[in-house]
């Protein structure tokens, strides 16, 4: 794992504690960049925890997060700015600060409240419509934003819900749910099962995008925490998008069963076989960044010291569709606001029938001899969204005609 994936893992863990088991979506990475931006105008004890929280010294983070900024992924879109309102007496190491941030990032005057909404929805494609915080008393406003808007490179099939099996408390609620291509020409979507040191026996399913983005889902019992079905989420995801190893387990090591996470039976073919169901699902949620182990008050702490109120919130959406994959994040600081079998083979059905993981990870799709090792994008592996689903949508009909068939960012 590359040192800034690590950093970001890390983060990732913070965020998913502080944010507990509820439905939803959030961008570990949009909060984590915001930090490493805010990093270098900290000293003393904030730099010290800036260091923790980040996961690494605080220039190197911002050195990551201009790399970030200046070489972007093609289908994530990615945008910073930092605004300051026309009272406020900027210090001597803020100018400094605000001169050296990296070309990408937007500076200057603080924008009116319909501008820096605009600034939101402007930087993703839409998905995002109002900023998530009240600037109109702000003295100091830093944001990021990320975006992404994609199409898988084969669309899933339709089955039934049940198909879910009878565990599932989703199989009554649903009428249909999402099935992995089968027959021959099945590119795009991984299946299998994979054991875990700490969580045990998981299933994973990883669909490409056209251009480079593959968003993993991981299902376990229904009795381990959100927070370590996550973890192993970004463990494994990381390693497919990298191309690196993940132990799997061979269907003819377990036994035919009918259970919560795979139906195992013996089928007479040529080779084993590995599906998977899982839900159409979407989220909407607002993130509050203020709990002390998110190191926004040591970040504020550098931008305005001794700065009261202020307040940090993150605006996230996802839609996980039949045809593709779309989300999109804005991540913002306010300084000083006013308020806030042996002769047979066996077929596999993967079941994600309950409350399951999902992260989206950039990969580099000229990786694999197209180009030089050292021009690999500093996205490669890196995890842009994560998900908590709980709550899954019914497959819409209209998903033939969204997102766009170039499978890029509209």
């Amino acid at each position: 794992m590359s040192v800034v994936a690590g950093c970001v893992t890390r983060y990732a863990a913070r965020l998913n504690a502080a944010a507990g088991s509820r439905h939803r979506v959030a961008s570990p990475l949009g909060a984590w960049l915001l930090l490493a931006l805010a990093g270098p105008l900290s000293d003393g004890a904030n730099r010290e925890k800036l260091t923790e929280v980040l996961g690494c010294d605080v220039d190197s983070a911002a050195r990551a997060a201009a790399e970030l900024l200046a070489d972007p992924h093609p289908l994530v879109g990615a945008a910073a700015a930092v605004w300051t309102a026309r009272s406020f007496a900027a210090t001597s190491d803020f100018r400094t600060w605000q001169a050296s941030l990296p070309p990408a990032v937007s500076s200057g005057e603080l924008p009116s409240q319909p501008a820096v909404d605009s600034w939101a929805r402007d930087n993703t494609f839409g998905l995002i419509a109002r900023f998530p915080l009240d600037v109109r008393d702000a003295l100091v406003v830093l944001a990021t934003a990320l975006a992404t808007k994609v199409s898988w490179q084969l669309p899933f099939e339709l089955a039934p819900a049940s198909a879910l099996g009878d565990a599932s408390p989703w199989a009554g609620r649903l009428d249909r749910v999402l099935r992995t291509p089968t027959g021959p020409g099945t590119k795009g979507h991984v299946q299998f099962i994979a054991t875990t040191p700490g969580v045990g026996d998981v299933i994973v399913h990883a669909a490409a995008a056209v251009g480079g983005l593959l968003v993993v889902s991981v299902g376990a019992r229904p009795d381990v925490p959100a927070g370590a079905v996550l973890g192993v989420a970004h463990d494994i995801g990381h390693r497919l998008a990298v191309g690196a190893q993940v132990q799997r387990r061979d269907l003819s090591s377990l036994p035919l069963a009918d259970g919560p996470l795979w139906r195992l039976r013996a089928v007479r073919a040529t080779a084993d076989e590995c599906t998977a169901v899982l839900p159409a699902w979407s989220a909407s949620s607002k993130t509050e960044l203020t709990d002390p182990a998110l190191g926004f008050d040591a970040a504020v702490r550098g931008l305005v010291p001794g700065a009261q109120p202020w307040d940090a919130q993150q605006s996230a959406v996802a839609r996980y569709s039949r045809t593709g994959f779309e989300a999109a994040a804005v991540t913002a600081t306010v300084v000083a606001t006013a308020a806030r079998i042996p002769a047979q083979h066996r077929a596999a059905e993967l079941r994600f029938g309950h409350p399951f993981a999902a992260v989206a990870f950039a990969a580099d799709p000229a990786v694999g001899g197209q180009r030089p090792a050292s021009h690999v994008s500093p996205w490669h592996g890196l995890p842009v969204f994560s998900a908590w689903v709980s709550e899954p949508d019914e497959p819409d009909d209209a998903d033939d005609d969204e997102p766009g068939p170039s499978g890029r960012p509209l």
